[in-house]
């Protein structure tokens, strides 16, 4: 009941058959030339006019002050997490000091 069962293989039948390979004939051709397309522009060009400029300067400032909002929060709770582990030191220092104190 408690024995591990064991996968049993099948017997090999002893007969392999090797892959067929067929040869193939190598032949070479000559590419025809590629006919020449007119070029175009690499890119089209951006036009900036003084609407998109003012919206590109409204998307970054708003960008900016977001992020700055984001790192002075995280600057604010750094802070706050110092100084109530700097009250919690200073109770326990004068806690025992003051048992110090009694004996």
């Amino acid at each position: 009941m408690f024995r591990p069962k064991i996968p049993t293989m099948p017997t090999p039948t002893g007969t392999v058959t090797p892959p067929v390979v067929e040869p193939t004939a190598i032949v070479q051709h000559t590419p025809a030339p590629a006919p020449v397309a007119p070029t175009a522009p690499a890119r089209p060009t951006v036009q900036l006019t003084p609407g998109t400029a003012l919206a590109l300067v409204g998307a970054g400032s708003a960008v900016v002050l977001v992020v700055g909002a984001v790192l002075v929060s995280m600057l604010l709770a750094v802070a706050v997490t110092a100084a109530s582990v700097a009250v919690c030191a200073l109770v326990v220092r004068s806690l025992i000091s003051s048992q110090a104190k009694r004996r």
